[in-house]
């Protein structure tokens, strides 16, 4: 999205985050490191992120860009790659225990966690000195309108297309560009080739997403554009009505008992006809030499009565606690990773999008013509992604209800109910409503919201 997001304060926050990180790695980043005292403790920065998809992105953050920083900061810099599944259990603790960590990055935004951290409005003002403006998914995703404090940073966001078998696909003659045309062709391809559809409605970060672009391709999302719950309503019900008819045509039901792996496996393994995912199906395919990954293609997300959006993928999200011990130190480098996003998004095999895209000016190029890819412009499809992709709290911003109803999985519950026939599209939508509505009831009370 290329929305004009609201501007961090620069003045007195700035000059405060240049006098605190100026010592502590920031102005090291343009300047030689000043000598250490021989008795001086060494400067250490604790950064917790998750284990990547493309191995080749933590082999390169870890072995040679911290080694890099490090070196030209004086700093010790230490990183704690664990699973994504952990990031929140581990962010807990250390929260609880008020230690741990300088830096923590998270798969979405973490707002509920915005008491524990500091304001990040000056980290994205000298990234605006230096690079320009971020692009607004950023912000949507990293700043509370209600509270004025950004509890967090986005260096980038991964998008979330569609992964199809062009070959089951061109023998059914249908373009899965759309959710009614993902409903027809799935339909014909299950009964004539028995290869279902893959969109998981389980209690995990790909289903969430897939099923919130399901939402807005229908008019509906959890909150509306002011930050208030909105689930309730007639878009909400028709694509809960069509969700059931999806499954219960094109689908089985694994999809209810899926991780975030599942839908890689189910199309590497050519059991699947089509999935919403990131690059990882197409770039392990590639790696691994899969034969069926070559007709594996990618496309925009679905079109749907109202919209044709995509929810993102992933979303890179940092934060600073406020316990953290070297806190300057931790500003400075975010800067610098920031800087360093063509780093980013060639080591990620492109899976990382830069939120500051200016700083990656041959992305269509090298989206364009792949070298690893079949075809090599496999992922051209890509180079518009930004304004197809939109935050997680969309129309409105990121908030901690919209984080603790990701949490709760109560969107992917919502339509598993339905498409199981546990429950009615009405019975659902009121009953998943109704606990939405309590949360953010909750969160106005703590005003964050």
């Amino acid at each position: 999205m290329t929305l004009t997001p609201p501007n961090p304060p620069i003045g007195k926050d700035r000059r405060s985050f240049i006098r605190t990180a100026g010592t502590l790695g920031l102005a090291a980043s343009v300047a030689p490191p000043l000598l250490r005292s021989a008795n001086a403790a060494p400067k250490v920065l604790k950064i917790m992120q998750w284990n990547h998809f493309v191995p080749a992105y933590d082999e390169w953050f870890n072995k040679t860009f911290i080694k890099e920083w490090g070196e030209r900061n004086d700093t010790e810099v230490i990183v704690t790659n664990v699973g994504m599944g952990s990031l929140d259990n581990r962010a807990a603790a250390e929260i609880a225990k008020k230690q741990g960590h300088d830096l923590c990055m998270f798969l979405s935004p973490p707002a509920s966690y915005e008491d524990h951290v500091i304001d990040h409005s000056d980290v994205y003002a000298e990234c605006e000195k230096r690079y320009g403006k971020p692009l607004d998914i950023a912000i949507k995703s990293t700043y509370n309108p209600v509270t004025k404090k950004y509890f967090g940073f986005s260096d980038g966001y991964v998008p979330d297309p569609i992964n199809y078998r062009q070959d089951l696909w061109d023998d059914v003659g249908v373009k899965p560009d759309s959710w009614d045309a993902i409903r027809e062709g799935g339909r014909k391809i299950k009964d004539k080739h028995g290869i279902p559809v893959g969109i998981g409605m389980s209690n995990e970060l790909d289903s969430s997403m897939a099923m919130r672009s399901l939402l807005l391709a229908f008019g509906a999302s959890v909150q509306d554009a002011q930050g208030r719950p909105s689930l309730r309503s007639p878009g909400t019900l028709e694509a809960l009505k069509y969700a059931r008819a999806l499954y219960s045509e094109t689908m089985t039901d694994e999809i209810f008992f899926w991780d975030p792996s599942s839908n890689n496996k189910l199309m590497l393994a050519g059991k699947g006809s089509l999935t919403l995912n990131a690059l990882s199906i197409t770039r392990t395919g590639e790696s691994e030499k899969i034969p069926v990954a070559s007709k594996i293609l990618l496309g925009r997300p679905a079109r749907g009565p109202a919209a044709q959006i995509g929810v993102m993928h992933f979303m890179s999200v940092y934060v600073i606690w406020n316990f953290a011990r070297n806190v300057g130190g931790a500003k400075g480098f975010l800067v610098d990773l920031a800087g360093r996003s063509r780093d980013v998004f060639m080591n990620s095999s492109f899976y990382n999008f830069p939120t500051y895209p200016q700083l990656v000016p041959d992305m269509q190029k090298l989206l364009g013509n792949d070298p690893k890819a079949m075809p090599a412009d496999k992922y051209a499809v890509l180079s518009d992604a930004s304004k197809w992709t939109v935050p997680l709290g969309y129309p409105g911003y990121a908030n901690a209800a919209v984080d603790e109803v990701l949490k709760e999985w109560i969107v992917p519950r919502m339509f598993a109910d339905v498409a199981t026939g546990r429950l009615t599209p009405e019975a659902s939508m009121d009953l998943y409503a109704g606990q939405v509505a309590e949360i953010y009831k909750k969160w106005q009370v703590l005003r964050k919201v």
